[in-house]
């Protein structure tokens, strides 16, 4: 099969470079898995661009269905690798939910998330909410809009529910990050009860992305929490109002990774580097020159094998902008960043947010030693495979050495106060000392016992 796909190739004039020649690859046909959302473009650039093909490597990608058929895909093999959400890989290596080694040697983007309401609940937060001289919403918006609107809700016997996209999503933990930033309890898990539900003040359920708005139009929910082009789509359908992205909530904070199994890793070491390196020019190509390419790469992603969003749907918030209410567009030239401030690099620090926001809402049900996170980050993100394919790219002149973080022991520098919105630093290397510095949430050998938080 190799030979037959090696000879069309050259038939059309495309021939892998020497280097990718080089490296013994113990498979080269490969199936990747993705959700239709824009920060899987990565994975259609290293396709749409060839630097898959210039690795040698003969790609399949393959929109999933939902996050959970998407990780059994991986786990069961037919899926080599995946675009993945971050808090996958760690809680399958946990053992919450579908148990598996995952592991990810490429961090796939920064921000790219957003929260929308309905447009009732708009109309009811707007009156709590600060203006700028302009008359537009002062931004961030804190979730402390939403308590006088919890409250009617609750007045009129009706719980305030929200979507997200999986239990342990970034989408999850950043919904229950604002929500409790502004006094809401979002609820905690326990072993007994993995609704997250147990104490909540507002009710979160899962909702796979591409339907959220016809969900929040539909009135099963008031508000959700999603990845774009499914915010942009609400302001566009008139259904509803994104109150505050990700990269406000939590400036550059992390966000998908590709995943592939512990198993196919060791099997496949030149393989999984080849498929890092195409990875790696993917984001480089979507980020140069001042995201001059993100047009290109927005007309990919609208493509229906890919997004299947409208092409002004999914520039809105790719190209540098972002727009609340209509009319109101905003820069934020940082709302996706494929590959400066170290993107693509898979830190121990970012899996140890996962990891704390786990513990937080009690899917992780007891106090574990700090220890205990660097273990668990050490064993799933692998930051040797991609310094190896960084420097491969480097010595093959396809990279800047500039570009990537040589000298790092895998842990970010403490994000300042001034970048979350809680004004709560975040430290990776002392998680249990964070959890406690977080007033909602549990502490120390707090456990949920029940509907109670004990200890």
């Amino acid at each position: 099969m190799k030979k037959l796909l090696l000879a069309l190739a050259a038939s059309t004039g495309l021939v892998a470079p020497a280097s990718a020649e080089m490296l013994e690859l113990e498979t080269d046909i490969l199936t990747f898995g993705f959700i239709k959302l824009t920060d899987m473009a990565p994975l259609a650039v290293a396709y749409e661009q060839g630097y898959f093909f210039d690795e040698g490597l003969f790609v399949t990608l393959e929109a999933q269905a939902n996050w959970k058929v998407l990780l059994d895909g991986v786990i069961d093999g037919q899926l080599q690798g995946a675009h993945m959400l971050a808090g996958q890989p760690l809680a399958a290596t946990i053992g919450y939910g579908t148990e598996a080694h995952i592991v990810t040697p490429f961090s796939m983007d920064l921000n790219g998330n957003g929260i929308t309401v309905s447009n009732e609940v708009w109309e009811m937060m707007r009156p709590h909410i600060p203006s700028m001289e302009d008359g537009r919403p002062q931004h961030p918006i804190s979730a402390e809009a939403l308590i006088p609107v919890i409250e009617d809700f609750n007045a009129r016997g009706e719980p305030f529910n929200m979507g997200m996209v999986f239990p342990v999503s970034t989408h999850n933990y950043e919904l229950r990050y604002w929500l409790a930033a502004g006094g809401i309890n979002p609820g905690y898990y326990s072993p007994d009860n993995i609704t997250g539900q147990i104490g909540a003040e507002a009710f979160l359920s899962v909702t796979p992305p591409p339907q959220m708005p016809a969900t929040l139009e539909a009135g099963t929910i008031s508000g959700y929490a999603v990845g774009e082009p499914w915010n942009q789509q609400a302001v566009v359908k008139g259904i509803g109002v994104p109150v505050i992205t990700d990269y406000q909530l939590w400036r550059n904070n992390p966000e998908k990774v590709f995943g592939l199994t512990a198993e196919f890793v060791e099997e496949n070491p030149n393989t999984t580097l080849a498929v890092t390196r195409a990875l790696i020019r993917a984001a480089m190509w979507l980020d140069e020159n001042d995201n001059a390419n993100r047009p290109e790469a927005v007309e990919i992603l609208s493509r229906p094998e890919y997004v299947g969003a409208d092409y002004d749907v999914i520039a809105a918030s790719m190209t540098g902008t972002f727009e609340f209410e209509p009319g109101d567009v905003r820069e934020v030239p940082d709302f996706n960043v494929f590959f400066r401030y170290y993107a693509t690099y898979p830190y121990y620090s970012d899996a140890v947010w996962y990891l704390t926001q786990m513990r937080r809402w009690g899917q992780i049900a007891e106090q574990q030693p700090d220890s205990w996170y660097d273990e668990v980050a050490r064993s799933v993100y692998r930051p040797d495979i991609y310094l190896d394919a960084a420097r491969s790219l480097v010595e093959d002149g396809l990279a800047n050495e500039a570009d990537f973080p040589w000298d790092t022991d895998g842990y970010r520098e403490a994000t300042p106060a001034e970048d979350i919105i809680d004004g709560i630093p975040y430290d990776g290397r002392t998680p249990n000392a964070y959890l406690n510095s977080l007033p909602i949430g549990l502490h120390d050998d707090q456990r949920v016992v029940g509907d109670e938080v004990q200890g």
